[in-house]
């Protein structure tokens, strides 16, 4: 098997998912190929992965190259984690959006930075898509790259096999097995929705709900600091959300439309002592937050350090999805997981061909949607809120459609929930000038 890492340099992902894949003898001769335009990264994510091969006493050959084309010649799995414009990018998609008085929280799947994350990563997904079509049509594409839904939305319409995956399922299930005090092998649950904003529609242990359970953490002071947004959104709305409290404040219009609200936040979680404090509020601007995300030494002191020889590489397991599906695929184990798939009349009550997060079956005969059905209409509502975003932006990059990208802040229910019409619209303006080196669609 020829197994592609497209954005070899993201290395945390990159090791994580070999990792997997060595755990898996049936795996072991795979031909692993790392591409990533950035030299330097790519460099040390091969070191680190032949280090890993030789540590598991793999037979399996390691391969780099900064050649796109060259890498997917004849590929069974394209594994996509690429970041367009890097942190420096990153940051303008926080502080432009900041001016106009929106404060997202990290920006990466809706808001003004969502969408023009999505837009530069789709100029590179054109291309990608192409090259595939090519050389590796019939690979399954594993799509980890951010905004999940819009990116996955747009390879899909390809034709090409793909599923989107993330982990804030399986994060979410330990999180909620350890609140509900249950070993997490033992934890049953059915969870669908949107990725970033799927719901946990059951919940239980040896058939019993844990709802009640949860719903008693409620009244749990030091639990309700550690997921402010999440606890506030199950009492209200009946469900646990699958994404963190920071990550799940972006998405509405409740929490961070103004600075006393935020203000509450933040005084939430420097009670609980979260890191995720300092990205929230409007006393912590953009750069504030990607020099946060520049001053995590720890990885990379580690990467360093594996590389080196001088620290151990465990080869455990992480709960990523990827390395389980390819193992799916060639053994014929069969496997469950949650996916980000086209709605082909999987969520009934949310739009056709919308990229939706349901369990899916996986065997030799690849991945296998769930039908889920009618969604709570109160979960179905939120989540179209975020999917009007999504279609708009889609819709505009593949038409070349301008316009549809302002109408997609617009619909944004942070963005709405802050700005007038015509401050979304100069909000926009800046947005486009501060990525016009990645729109040439729009010029």
């Amino acid at each position: 098997m020829r197994i592609v890492f497209i954005g070899a340099g993201s290395v945390v992902f990159t090791r994580n998912l070999t990792r997997d894949i060595l755990t898996f003898p049936e795996l072991g001769e795979s031909e692993i190929v790392l591409m990533d335009v950035d030299a330097n990264r790519l460099s040390r994510a091969e070191r680190l992965v032949s280090r890993m091969a030789e540590t598991a006493k793999s037979p399996a050959r390691v391969v780099a190259t900064a050649d796109r084309r060259q890498a997917l010649e004849g590929a069974d799995y394209v594994v996509v984690t690429i970041q367009v414009g890097g942190t420096a990018q990153w940051e303008l998609d926080i502080s432009v959006p900041e001016r106009y008085g929106v404060g997202q929280c990290v920006g990466d799947t809706l808001g003004p930075g969502g969408v023009f994350r999505g837009l530069r990563h789709l100029a590179v997904f054109d291309g990608l898509i192409k090259d595939m079509a090519e050389l590796c049509p019939r690979a399954l594409v594993l799509q980890y790259s951010n905004p999940m839904a819009i990116l996955t939305w747009r390879t899909a319409l390809s034709g090409l096999r793909v599923v989107g995956l993330c982990h804030s399922v399986q994060g979410t299930a330990r999180l909620l097995a350890e609140y509900c005090g249950v070993p997490y092998d033992e934890l049953s649950y059915w969870v669908a929705g949107i990725n970033h904003q799927a719901w946990f529609l059951s919940l239980e242990h040896e058939g019993a709900d844990l709802y009640p359970r949860l719903r008693a953490r409620l009244e749990d002071s030091e639990t309700l600091a550690l997921e402010p947004v999440r606890f506030e959104l199950m009492r209200r709305f009946g469900y646990f959300v699958t994404e963190s409290s920071g990550h799940a404040s972006e998405y509405l219009p409740y929490f961070r439309k103004r600075p006393d609200l935020l203000a509450t936040l933040v005084e939430t979680f420097e009670s609980a002592g979260s890191d995720y404090s300092a990205w929230f509020g409007y006393g912590h601007t953009g750069g504030d937050v990607a020099a946060r995300r520049l001053e995590e030494p720890a990885y990379e002191q580690e990467v360093a350090r594996q590389i080196a020889g001088t620290e151990p590489i465990e080869l455990r397991r992480s709960d990523e999805y990827g390395a389980l599906i390819i193992n799916a695929e060639q053994t014929g184990t069969l496997l469950r997981i949650n996916g980000n798939v086209p709605n082909d009349d999987l969520v009934t009550n949310l739009p056709a061909g919308a990229c939706v997060e349901v369990p899916c079956l996986v065997d030799r005969g690849g991945v296998h949607p769930c039908v889920v059905g009618a969604l709570p209409p109160q979960l179905a509502a939120l989540n179209r809120s975020n999917i009007a975003v999504q279609e708009l932006v889609v819709k505009g990059h593949l038409e070349g459609d301008k316009e549809a990208i302002y109408q997609a802040v617009a619909l944004d229910p942070l963005t709405a929930a802050v700005c007038s019409l015509d401050e979304i619209w100069k909000l926009t303006d800046d947005m486009f000038a501060a990525n016009q080196a990645w729109l040439t669609q729009f010029a």
